[in-house]
């Protein structure tokens, strides 16, 4: 999908736009032209018809930049445009109490701010953690009441509701001794309709983050398991070969743990809503589901908890007949993507696994009332995959489990990228 972005000037028009507002309550001189001269004018001219300093408050101040993904001579435009705006507060600096930048991203290489460099970065401060979101205590403290309702309304104990608005909202971690930190968005809304929603994910796509996972070719299993160094995170600058600090500075991966000696912080999912929302958004970019099959994984799911072998897997072997999904990039990469990302569409439903003492296996699928043991193969064939199933014992763990059982391999052939062959042996 190709993104679209602004015409080159749309962002002076935007903010001659804000200026003119400014300019309408403290005036404007005829001899400034740019928008930076006509910021710096503002600045001075409020301070000296109020007498008091001027705070500077700048939200979302990256999105110009995350619109030009993708586009490097206009997003070079922009950081011109940006660097020249937001560098009059170095120049004008007695004029001004405070100034307040957040945004969603952060671009250092020739930065926006450079010429701004007495700015303080509390991305990762543990003083700050607090700042953007909601913390357990503050709604016991202040929503405790609302809490009730919504349990009474769902006919559960408060107790069960907090627990579950804690794995739907919470998990969010700014710095390595950071406290959980729920969504605001999302929990006030559920507060609100007492409705345990995917409200923040509905609120917006990140198709430009899709995008850019899929020029660099990223394997999604890496998701639950990327390590980071603080400079990683906090910079956009290596985007062309690693999406990661995009990601989580995006919101989609947040801080789940930290090793000293590295220096290096573990990423994961911070709650339930976020990664079957994330999940759902690459389902349909990464899978051809995207071309219209949108009752795929009802269907499946359906005949997984039915023991329809024969069926779930002629809908698997359908799903990747169409010839004309095409994904760029590596064959072995598009398919166990797209494999993952089923199988974890499949997981919010069932319980899955995926490590035995005895290797790895590709997954495993358990219902109430059947076991299904995958192994997947990319230009073998079926019956190697059975093999591997055996040989590694991956059925062992289940040696006394009542449940049916069933071995499934499978063979993709990145030729044609279809199912060439799958068979099954039933226990």
């Amino acid at each position: 999908m190709q993104q679209n972005t602004p015409p080159p000037q749309a962002l002076i028009s935007i903010l001659d736009g804000h200026l003119r507002q400014f300019e309408q309550s403290y005036g404007k001189v005829p001899e400034e032209d740019t928008v930076s001269e006509r910021f710096k004018g503002v600045i001075k001219r409020a301070y000296e018809q109020t007498g008091q300093q001027v705070v500077i408050l700048v939200d979302e101040y990256d999105k110009p930049l995350l619109e030009a993904i993708g586009n490097p001579e206009l997003q070079n435009d922009y950081r011109t445009t940006l660097k020249s705006f937001y560098g009059v507060g170095k120049t004008m600096d007695s004029y001004i109490r405070f100034a307040f930048f957040t945004g969603v991203t952060k671009f250092s290489k020739v930065s926006v701010f450079s010429d701004l460099n007495n700015l303080k970065d509390i991305s990762l401060d543990d003083r700050f953690v607090e700042i953007c979101g909601i913390t357990e205590k503050e709604i016991r403290d202040n929503l405790d009441a609302q809490v009730g309702e919504m349990a009474e309304y769902n006919e559960m104990s408060k107790d069960e509701c907090y627990e579950k608005l804690k794995k739907q909202y919470d998990g969010y971690h700014f710095s390595k001794r950071s406290v959980g930190i729920y969504n605001p968005f999302s929990l006030l809304n559920a507060l609100d309709r007492r409705d345990f929603g995917d409200f923040w994910f509905a609120s917006g796509t990140p198709t430009f983050l899709v995008e850019t996972m899929k020029r660099n070719n990223y394997d999604l299993e890496r998701l639950t398991c990327e390590d980071a160094t603080a400079d990683l995170l906090g910079s956009l600058d290596s985007i062309d070969t690693n999406p990661i600090p995009l990601i989580y500075q995006s919101g989609y991966l947040t801080i789940k743990g930290y090793n000293p000696r590295f220096m290096t912080y573990r990423l994961g999912f911070p709650n339930e809503e976020v990664e079957r929302g994330f999940s759902r958004f690459l389902f349909r970019y990464y899978t051809p589901v995207s071309q219209g099959k949108d009752s795929f994984i009802k269907d499946f799911v359906m005949a997984i908890e039915a023991g329809q072998v024969e069926k779930f897997m002629s809908l698997l072997e359908t799903l990747f007949a169409g010839q004309d999904y095409q994904l760029a990039g590596d064959t072995e990469l598009y398919f166990h993507n797209a494999v993952a990302l089923i199988f974890k569409m499949v997981g919010f439903y069932t319980d899955t696994e995926r490590h035995t003492s005895d290797g790895r296996m590709d997954m495993v699928v358990q219902t109430a009332d059947y076991i299904y043991l995958f192994e997947f193969k990319l230009d073998k064939s079926a019956d190697e995959a059975l093999t591997q199933i055996e040989e590694k014992q991956y059925a062992l763990p289940f040696a006394n489990d009542p449940r049916k059982l069933y071995k499934i391999g499978v063979n993709f052939s990145s030729e044609t990228r279809r199912i060439e062959s799958w068979k099954v042996v039933e226990r």
